[in-house]
C-alpha cells in the first residue's frame, strides 16, 4: 500500500499519507536494526527469556522489547503508527510497572523518525508527545521513586514540597530528554528539504541553460539557412534568364550555387551535431569572414557597398559573432524583399564605446512601420544585439529599408 490517494475533487478533503514507500534497502536496514534491538534488549536482561513467557510470569518484557522492535522497524515505513506502537508500549510499560531504562531508547528514535520524516499532522502528534509523555514520565517515576523510598534518600524528608520539587525537576529533565530528538529530526528535515530546493534549483537552471543554447542554436540554424537559400535561389533565377544570351554567366552561377550549398551544409551538419550531442562548436563566423559574405552577396546580383569610418579594433567573440548575424540577415532581408536594382549599403561607424551598423536598401513599395511584417529574421536580430549589451531598430524610411545597430565595443567578452 504506498499510501492513501485521493483525487483532485477531494482536494480539501486530502488524508495524511499513512504508508511511506521506502527504497528496498532501507527496509533491510530498517529490519536489521529491530532484530539487533531485540537481541541487545535480550543480553541486557540477561536471565530472562525475552521470546516467551519466563518461569516467574514476567511476560511484560516480551510485550515491551517486542514493541518497541516493531516500532523501529516501522519508523520509517509508517513514522504515525510507529509513533502509536512507542505510546502503546510506554502505557504497558508503566501498567507493569516497568522501570525505564536504556532500552527506552527506542523512544527516542521513534520521537525523531516522527519529525523528521512525519508530516505535518504525525510531526505535531510527535511535539505533543514530548510534553506529555514528559508529563506523563514525571508522574511515574515521582510514584514509584516515593514508593521505594527514593525521594527520603535524596532529600532527606518525604514532604509534599519535597516530591513537587521532584516531579518539577523529573519533568524538565525528561522535556529536554523527549525535546532533543524532535528538534534534531526537525532540523534534519530543514536540511533535507532545502538540499532538494537546492538541487531542484540547480536542475531547474540547466534546463534554462540547454533551452538557451538550443535557441541559440536555432537562431544559428535559421541565419544560416536562410542566407543561403536566398542566394541560391536569387542565382538560379538569375542563371535562367540569362542562359541563352550568357552562357559563362550561368557557369558562374552555378559555381556560386554549389560553393553556398555546401558551406551552408556544413554549418547545419555542424549544428546538428551540437544539438543532438550538446558539445563542440557551432559555425562562428568573426569580422575577418564579412568580406566573404558580401562577395557571396555580391555573386547573387545585389550591388553591395561597405563604407567604415574610425579606427576598428579587436572585439570578443559574442560580439563579432552579433556583427556578423546581423548583417547576414539585414542583406538576406534586402536579396528577398528589396529593390535588386538599388544598392545595398552596409556602414560601420567605429566611434569611442560603441560600434554603430547601418545598413540600408531600397525597396520596392514604400511602407510603414506599422505595415512592416516582423518576422524571425528582425526578431532575431534584435535579440543578438541585445545579447551584448546593444540595441537594434528596422524600419522602412520611404522608398528604403534601414537597419540600425549600436552595439558596445569597451568591454570585449569572449
Amino acid at each position: 500500500m504506498p499510501g492513501v490517494h485521493v483525487g483532485a475533487t477531494d482536494a480539501a478533503y486530502r488524508v495524511p499519507m499513512v504508508i511511506r514507500t521506502l527504497k528496498k534497502q532501507q527496509y533491510v536496514v530498517d529490519v536489521a536494526i529491530a532484530v539487533a534491538y531485540y537481541v541487545l534488549a535480550a543480553q541486557y536482561f540477561g536471565g530472562y527469556n525475552v521470546y516467551f513467557a519466563n518461569d516467574t510470569g514476567d511476560n511484560g518484557y516480551i510485550i515491551i522489547i517486542g514493541g518497541y522492535a516493531l516500532a523501529l522497524a516501522l519508523r520509517r515505513v509508517s513514522p504515525g503508527i510507529a509513533l502509536g506502537i512507542a505510546w502503546v508500549i510506554s502505557i504497558v510499560q508503566m501498567w507493569f510497572d516497568v522501570s525505564p531504562s536504556v532500552y527506552n531508547v527506542a523512544t527516542l528514535i521513534v520521537v525523531y523518525t516522527a519529525s523528521a520524516y512525519g508530516g505535518r499532522i504525525v510531526r505535531s502528534l510527535a511535539l505533543a508527545s514530548v510534553g506529555v509523555g514528559a508529563l506523563v514520565a514525571a508522574a511515574f517515576l515521582t510514584v514509584q521513586g516515593a514508593a521505594l523510598g527514593v525521594s527520603e534518600s535524596i532529600f532527606g524528608f518525604s514532604t509534599l514540597p519535597a516530591t513537587i520539587l521532584q516531579f518539577v525537576l523529573l519533568f524538565f529533565a525528561m522535556l529536554f530528554v523527549l525535546g532533543v530528538p524532535w528538534l534534531l529530526g526537525l532540523l534534519v528535515r530543514w536540511m533535507t528539504r532545502n538540499r532538494e530546493s537546492r538541487e531542484a534549483k540547480e536542475a531547474a537552471e540547466q534546463i534554462v541553460i540547454v533551452e538557451q543554447e538550443r535557441n541559440r542554436i536555432a537562431r544559428d540554424m535559421h541565419d544560416v539557412v536562410a542566407h543561403s537559400l536566398a542566394v541560391v535561389i536569387a542565382q538560379s533565377d538569375g542563371a535562367r534568364y540569362v542562359r541563352r544570351t550568357d552562357p559563362e554567366a550561368v557557369d558562374e552561377a552555378l559555381l556560386a550555387i554549389s560553393t553556398t550549398a555546401r558551406d551552408a551544409l556544413g554549418d547545419v551538419r555542424l549544428l546538428l551535431g551540437q544539438l543532438r550531442h550538446s558539445q563542440g562548436d557551432g559555425p562562428q563566423p568573426v569580422l575577418a569572414d564579412l568580406d566573404r559574405l558580401l562577395d557571396q552577396f555580391r555573386a547573387s546580383g545585389l550591388t553591395v557597398v561597405f563604407e567604415q569610418n574610425g579606427q576598428p579594433r579587436p572585439l570578443g567573440t559574442a560580439h563579432e559573432l552579433s556583427v556578423y548575424r546581423i548583417v547576414q540577415e539585414a542583406i538576406t532581408n534586402a536579396l528577398r524583399h528589396g529593390d535588386h536594382a538599388r544598392d545595398v549599403t552596409v556602414r560601420f561607424d567605429w566611434l569611442p564605446d560603441t560600434l554603430d551598423i547601418s545598413i540600408t536598401n531600397g525597396i520596392d513599395v514604400p511602407t510603414t512601420t506599422a505595415e512592416l511584417h516582423i518576422g524571425h529574421g528582425l526578431a532575431g536580430m534584435t535579440e543578438r544585439a541585445a545579447l551584448v549589451g546593444g540595441l537594434l531598430q528596422a524600419a522602412p524610411d520611404g522608398s528604403r529599408f534601414v537597419v540600425s545597430a549600436s552595439l558596445p565595443t569597451n568591454a570585449p567578452t569572449s
